[in-house]
């Protein structure tokens, strides 16, 4: 039996969906997860992570628990441990087009499409499933309760952080390095000083009220 990743002070099988999987035959079993749902700019990003079995990580968790430090720790854990890997995004421009539950859904059909390996059974954080052919299995508030759908958590976390801190710097003033786009009181005074710029997601409260020709234009020469 695989042991538990947080010790004996942590009742929770982080395995246990896995478990259950393996023993109805499945083999590459892949947990999915996205990050960015909520922010007012960037893309949303999923990650898409098959462990092999009884792989031990300490401290792996969902990645809202943990520090930015001990993410990028982790970060670099999985993905030199997992058999595959893959990342999805929807831009911003996508979410404005489709709505953020259909944009969520598509990055995570991508990464599981980006993945090495074909997974024959995946576990998606949340209460839906992919439109894909593959078995699977939506599990609310998956990133706390199965291995998998945490190691992806961890995965798009870090890697839309990343993404954030490079659009500081292309879109300067907004501060996308610290709040990554989420609506925080300092995100949201630059949005209406500054209006948004192009990577802000214009259909969003907190942004859509403060579209205007004139501030727009200060960002029309921006680099992509």
């Amino acid at each position: 039996m695989v042991e538990s990743l947080f010790g004996a002070d942590d009742g929770r099988d982080f395995w246990a969906f896995e478990k259950r999987a393996f023993q109805l035959g499945y083999i590459h079993i892949a947990g999915i997860d996205e990050a960015g749902r909520g922010a007012l700019a960037g893309p949303v990003v999923a990650a898409a992570v098959i462990l092999p079995e009884g792989l031990e990580i300490e401290g792996i968790d969902d990645s809202k628990k943990l520090s930015p430090s001990k993410r990028e720790v982790l970060f670099d854990a999985i993905v030199s441990k997992s058999l595959a890997v893959g990342i999805g995004l929807a831009d911003n421009k996508v979410i404005d087009q489709i709505n953020i539950l259909q944009a969520t859904l598509l990055a995570m059909k991508k990464a599981v499409l980006e993945l090495s390996i074909e997974p024959d059974h995946i576990f998606v954080d949340g209460n839906c499933t992919l439109p894909i052919g593959i078995s699977q299995k939506a599990i609310i508030r998956g990133d706390s309760s199965s291995i998998s759908i945490a190691a992806a958590s961890i995965v798009a976390k870090v890697t839309r952080d990343r993404l954030m801190v490079e659009y500081d710097e292309i879109y300067p003033g907004y501060g996308f390095a610290g709040h990554k786009g989420y609506g925080c009181a300092s995100h949201l005074a630059s949005i209406a000083a500054l209006g948004p710029c192009q990577i802000h997601r214009m259909t969003f409260g907190g942004v859509k009220e403060h579209i205007c020709d004139n501030k727009m234009t200060l960002f029309s020469e921006a680099r992509p």
